[in-house]
């Protein structure tokens, strides 16, 4: 059976077309678009069909935001994904729209073991829920459940749940942002964008004003990147502290996750960010964050963690979808 499936992403779009078997994908075609480059996901699948043109039985896009009765609100988008128009520019009733995450939860089992870095064992042949945190241009949480055969995978927004502060630092930064935009999630924190707010409040913190080379970096590489990378070097201290802070935030984030769903099967960690930061990762210091949860600490360290390096997990995840939607 041939697919559409896609991963809508708040800065590019991924299409492709698969061939989907019982035990395996193929993927025939694939093609990446600016996701603010177009007005609707309808003008991209268009966009990808004068290029590689074709018919697909069915088609599942993985979308950043909560699919809820039928609608799927993007969060990071101006776009609304109308079923009927996606109906209409592919020419099946057989459409699907799961969160991103949910998405890229289905794509976990298909991915090479290679594809997986693992951070920490936990106990042999561990079994039972799992869980997936992903920060990207937002930061995206899913659960998988455990039903004694094999994990289903659902969706959350608990990237949008309350950040908590631990420290003085955390306090005051919470008190910057809540002044900035109310409501201070853990997305404001731990997302790319989440990364910049975190570097800028440290700049008025730390009384640091922000160097002319950064500057010219930010606008030629983006702000989250730059801050990135000036945080491996040794010119920056603010950058520093923004990325040992962010690595902090994504570990207690991914314990706070780890214990909502039990996920004695796992968490892992997936996202556009975490390549990037993998090196990071590999330290002590995201785990101690992450196993940091008081007298069940001892309990998170059973639990495997395992970082995603394969970034089309979402992608083939959707693939995965649309053919088990296609075969019901």
């Amino acid at each position: 059976m041939e697919v559409l499936a896609g991963d809508v992403g708040g800065t590019k779009t991924r299409l492709a077309r698969v061939r989907v078997g019982e035990s395996f994908l193929r993927v025939l075609d694939e093609a990446e678009f600016p996701s603010a480059g177009y007005p609707c996901l309808g003008d991209i699948l268009i966009a990808y069909f004068r290029r590689s043109p074709g018919e697909v039985r069915a088609a599942a896009f993985g979308v950043p935001g909560p699919v809820f009765r039928g609608r799927a609100q993007i969060t990071n988008l101006p776009w609304e994904l109308s079923a009927s128009e996606l109906v209409e520019v592919l020419g099946t009733q057989q459409v699907s729209r799961i969160n991103d995450l949910e998405a890229t939860a289905h794509g976990i089992g298909e991915l090479d073991p290679n594809s997986l870095q693992t951070l920490a064992p936990g106990v042999p042949d561990a079994q039972g829920n799992a869980a997936l945190i992903a920060p990207g241009t937002g930061l995206g949480e899913a659960g998988l459940y455990w039903d004694g055969t094999r994990l289903r995978p659902f969706a959350t927004e608990g990237g949008h749940a309350d950040f908590a502060p631990t420290d003085a630092t955390d306090y005051a930064l919470h008190s910057h942002l809540a002044e900035r935009f109310g409501h201070v999630s853990w997305e404001k924190v731990l997302s790319g964008p989440g990364l910049v707010n975190v570097h800028d409040f440290l700049r008025v913190y730390r009384e640091s004003p922000l160097p002319e080379w950064l500057e010219e970096e930010m606008q030629e590489r983006g702000q989250a990147a730059a801050i990135t990378n000036a945080a491996e070097g040794r010119s920056c201290p603010v950058c520093r502290e923004a990325m040992d802070r962010f690595v902090g935030y994504f570990g207690a984030e991914a314990g706070n996750l780890a214990l909502k769903v039990m996920a004695f099967g796992g968490i892992y960690l997936g996202g556009g960010i975490v390549p990037r930061i993998e090196g990071r990762l590999l330290k002590p210091d995201f785990l101690a964050a992450l196993r940091d949860k008081g007298r069940l600490g001892a309990m998170l360290e059973q639990i495997p963690v395992r970082l995603i390096r394969d970034d089309r997990a979402a992608l083939l995840g959707a693939a995965r979808f649309a053919g088990l939607a296609e075969a019901q």
